[in-house]
């Protein structure tokens, strides 16, 4: 089971996850999607980490495939996000500082729906996702892709 933990400098005691995220919009660019982890019932953005022998924009491209059954090409990075205060505490599998590469990403093919790492998906406006049970982590990644700016985030 995941935990967020936090802390001025924690992921000093972390090894470091490179991961990613996408953020899909509607037809309109009003809301974005977002999913419900199976493994914690918190919101996020759909994502996850790099494995060995794939470039960010292929391991962004699969997780959205596996988490929302999209398949998606990557249009743009929005930002890169490596706060040592934050870390990912997986148990025994270990805990994470992350290098977050967040990308906007079109929808290209496939069905939405649910995986096994998702129990429910939507697409949300800003003001709904201040409501919800959100990655405190993915609220940041969110705020930079709703201000729509071209260049990347660099936090």
């Amino acid at each position: 089971m995941l935990t967020i933990l936090q802390g001025e400098r924690i992921g000093r005691t972390a090894a470091l996850f490179v991961g990613c995220s996408g953020a899909v919009f509607d037809q309109a660019r009003r809301r974005i999607l977002l999913t419900r982890r199976a493994d914690n019932g918190r919101w996020c953005l759909p994502g996850g980490h790099v494995e060995p022998g794939e470039t960010v924009a292929e391991a962004c491209v699969r997780e959205m495939l596996e988490e929302t059954g999209l398949q998606c090409r990557v249009v743009r990075l929005i930002g890169v996000y490596s706060s040592p205060g934050f870390v990912l505490d997986y148990g025994e599998r270990g805990r994470f500082q992350v290098v977050g590469l967040h990308f906007e990403v079109e929808p290209i093919g496939g069905e939405l729906g649910l995986s096994n790492e998702t129990t429910a998906v939507g697409f949300f406006v800003a003001e709904e996702i201040a409501g919800l049970n959100l990655l405190e982590h993915h609220r940041e990644r969110i705020a930079d892709t709703f201000a729509g700016q071209t260049m990347p985030f660099i936090r």
